[in-house]
């Protein structure tokens, strides 16, 4: 498989406090790649300075490498334009916008862009199209929109970041197939969960626990790891990690 993201040995220390670890992460081209782990492990950490968001545009040490570009200090507009963008944490909502407006904006760079096509693709319909970005629509209706903004823009790496609540809008069944369309659309899927059953949608999974990579491999095999050892931990697994952990 050809690497097209590579984290090597990325440190992050925020206000003199560690967050990042020496993080190793491999992302092939053309996989779902879930990067498992319970709240506060880095995981979203992880997924703004490969964005360069939230100010974190390079790490404390290590690289970030993505087809062979190095991102550390890019802006996030370098690294959107190339291939890179984020979604999903933060479901799309604009005053003053439409759906097909919000779309055609998202897929300007995209000659073949179809925007029925990217809402039929997530379930949504033509109705759809003339549906304003904002309240009016639904928690499980936003986060369908976004996907279909992520097809409209065909990126070539996708980061779904997913939030702490709201994700039960949008069925499991459901879920995995947009981001299978994704991933067959030609779009590298990076997901950010801290849920087993998530992960489970993945070719390959990581874990992550308290900013280090705990393990790498099939998605069955990591999320039986973070259930038997993750779930039950209020802080930190030791036994993941080394150390004697904290109270």
């Amino acid at each position: 498989m050809e690497p097209i993201l590579t984290v090597n040995d990325v440190k992050l220390e925020i206000e003199g406090k560690p967050i990042l670890k020496g993080v190793n992460l491999v992302v092939n081209k053309g996989e779902i790649h879930a990067v498992l782990g319970p709240n506060g492990a880095g995981k979203s950490t992880l997924a703004s300075l490969v964005m360069g968001i939230n100010g974190l545009k390079e790490p404390t040490g290590g690289e970030i490498v993505f087809k062979g570009n190095l991102l550390n200090g890019l802006g996030i507009d370098e690294r959107a334009n190339l291939g890179i963008t984020l979604a999903w944490q933060d479901p799309a909502r604009f005053e003053g916008i439409t759906v097909e407006e919000y779309l055609k904006l998202s897929g300007r760079k995209n000659p073949e862009l179809d925007t029925l096509e990217c809402l039929e693709l997530v379930g949504l319909d033509c109705t759809y199209l003339n549906r304003f970005v904002d309240e009016t629509l639904s928690g499980g209706e936003r986060k369908r929109v976004e996907l279909a903004s992520v097809l409209a823009m065909r990126p070539e790496l996708a980061i779904l970041d997913e939030p702490d609540s709201g994700i039960d809008f949008v069925s499991m069944e459901d879920i995995a197939n947009m981001i299978k369309v994704m991933r067959d659309r030609g779009t590298t899927v990076l997901m950010i969960t801290h849920r087993e059953e998530i992960a489970e949608i993945a070719d390959r999974a990581t874990l992550m626990c308290d900013g280090k990579v705990v393990q790498t491999g099939s998605p069955k095999e990591v999320g039986q790891k973070f259930k038997t050892m993750c779930v039950k931990c209020e802080v930190r697994n030791p036994e993941l990690v080394g150390g004697k952990g904290e109270n």
